[in-house]
């Protein structure tokens, strides 16, 4: 089952730094996550969400370890 791992705001909009996941895709996981987490909601269409370590698509099947980490977006300077 592959980790999500929250960073920042969208690990304070789903309540938790990481979780185990059952989609197979990113997009059945975007799409469910979103809808467990209501918070998420606003937040992940603008955050960086990256399948070891790459931006892929939604299509990308997702393989029993892989790590997933969504990223907001980061201010600084």
């Amino acid at each position: 089952m592959p980790v999500v791992r929250y960073f920042a705001a969208a690990q304070e909009a789903a309540g938790r730094d990481t979780e185990r996941r059952i989609e197979t895709t990113l997009g059945d996981l975007r799409r469910a996550v979103s809808a467990e987490h209501s918070g998420l909601g606003p937040i992940l269409p603008r955050c960086a969400v990256l399948v070891g370590g790459a931006r892929v698509d939604d299509a990308t099947v997702l393989g029993e370890d892989d790590l997933v980490d969504v990223l907001p977006p980061f201010a600084g300077g």
